[in-house]
């Protein structure tokens, strides 16, 4: 064992550290609060080690937030004000809803009868496993959920039926990535689709642009639907699987839906509170029930008909978790607004791209946005660390505020079908072993170009004509 490999852990957080302690150190721009400055290397330093991930994302948030209170950097009252963030507690209620979802065996019931739908042939296999996703995004905040607790395991069970029967790795190769490439775009179509989705809408509320779930979901309705049937068939294309047709899907759907029986007196109350959920996020604003009212009282509809159980809000490690690192990223990013430091590279950036027209100027913020994301290996962090700072500069070159906001914001997730490491479903459905790096890489990229493609130019008259420019 060498050196590094044993001291791994601390040689990865030094490191994050040292960078650090070197833009602390460092005089800033003329122009930046020194207050500023040095909350900006806690945060480097924050998100250099949720990339490095020397310890899980939540202790390296923690380690972040004392750094900024033992410095004096932020108060106790200022380092602590993003955990009575309404946002915030908004992603940790949708956590516990999605828990109800998977533990009462809905989240699977509407997968088996997907598959049982559209497994005729491998490409509709393929769009079984996107239409799947598609019904449980605006339910489960968490594509690492969703694609790890409810899409993995029919995945991997489909792919080792026709793998195992007909030696086709093809197929495993096809299902894995029309499975992740569907969670991404998934992700962007609703604001409660993805863990970092809420970070966005706050992070554009404190520049003044208020995004709704509504608004969100109109918005994202059209490039989605239609890089939901143009990815998986050109992944289809490019994969090329031996076997097209494919019984053994719609029998197996078959067979376990029959052993699951009648649905039970739980799924039918997770699914009604699903629709009501549907119901107030989408016309809350009308009704005057803000979205994380309306997360209270459907967790409150859990509790009460016994679909929940306070233990199992308990070990929901992952909300919980979220909680910490969600919380710590939006109180650091709110204060490098509120200091200063963003309107001070707002300024320095329009000053070296103050020549494009707006358009050419978005497209090109929107590029640098994106690509930079082979350098994360977190949306969240991703997010965290520019989407704030690239709003700024892309209002100031005269893009329409909400126009800016959203485009950057669905960029947001789709940037994660990048690598095998950039999201939370991408190490786990990689795990499969049906898809090389190599091709891993290749195909994130060859998607990328086709979903900017769409998104900018079909999305863009879509925005068009909902007047958003």
């Amino acid at each position: 064992m060498t050196v590094f490999q044993k001291y791994k852990q601390l040689i990865l957080l030094a490191a994050a550290v040292l960078v650090g302690l070197v833009i602390w150190v460092v005089p800033g721009p003329v122009g930046v609060n020194p207050r500023a400055w040095h909350l900006f290397a806690i945060f480097v330093a924050t998100i250099l080690g949720i990339i490095l991930k020397p310890f899980p994302m939540g202790v390296i948030s923690f380690l972040g937030l004392m750094a900024a209170t033992v410095t004096k950097t932020l108060s106790f009252e200022e380092a602590f004000s993003g955990f009575s963030n309404d946002v915030v507690w908004l992603i940790v209620f949708a956590f516990f809803i999605a828990r109800g979802f998977i533990i009462t065996g809905l989240g699977s019931r509407v997968a088996y009868k997907v598959m049982s739908l559209f497994g005729k042939n491998s490409l509709g296999l393929g769009y079984g496993l996107v239409a799947t996703d598609l019904i449980l995004a605006p339910m489960i905040p968490s594509m690492t959920a969703r694609a790890g607790g409810v899409m993995y395991p029919i995945l991997k069970s489909l792919a080792e039926i026709f793998t195992g029967r007909s030696h086709d790795p093809k197929m495993g190769a096809f299902l894995t990535l029309a499975a992740f490439q569907g969670t991404a775009i998934t992700s962007a179509m609703f604001l409660t689709s993805m863990a970092g989705n809420p970070l966005i809408a706050r992070l554009a509320r404190d520049n003044g642009i208020e995004i709704s779930w509504g608004s969100w979901a109109v918005a994202a309705f059209v490039p989605g639907v239609i890089s939901l049937v143009v990815v998986p068939y050109v992944l289809y294309r490019l994969i090329s699987p031996t076997i097209r047709y494919t019984p053994h899907a719609k029998i197996m759907a078959a067979e376990k839906l029959a052993s699951m029986g009648p649905m039970q007196f739980k799924e039918w109350v997770m699914l009604a509170t699903f629709f009501v959920l549907l119901v107030l996020w989408v016309f809350g604003p009308f009704l005057g029930v803000g979205a994380t009212v309306a997360a209270m009282l459907g967790l409150a509809v859990l509790f009460v008909t016994g679909v929940l159980k306070w233990k199992d809000v308990l070990e929901e490690q992952g909300a919980w978790d979220t909680f910490i690192w969600f919380a710590t990223l939006v109180t650091l990013a709110t204060f490098l607004n509120k200091l200063g430091l963003a309107s001070w590279f707002s300024a320095w950036v329009v000053g070296h791209v103050s020549g494009f027209s707006w358009i050419a100027g978005f497209v090109f913020v929107s590029l640098i946005y994106f690509y930079t994301h082979y350098f994360f290996a977190s949306n969240v962090a991703h997010i965290g660390a520019m989407y704030a700072p690239l709003l700024i500069v892309s209002i100031a070159l005269g893009t329409p505020p909400e126009l800016a906001a959203l485009t950057l914001a669905f960029l947001s997730n789709l940037f994660g079908g990048l690598t095998h490491y950039g999201s939370g479903p991408a190490p786990i459905l990689f795990g499969s072993g049906y898809v090389s790096v190599s091709q891993w890489w290749k195909m994130g990229f060859l998607v990328s170009v086709v979903n900017i493609a769409i998104w900018m130019l079909g999305g863009g008259l879509w925005w068009k004509i909902l007047g958003l420019w």
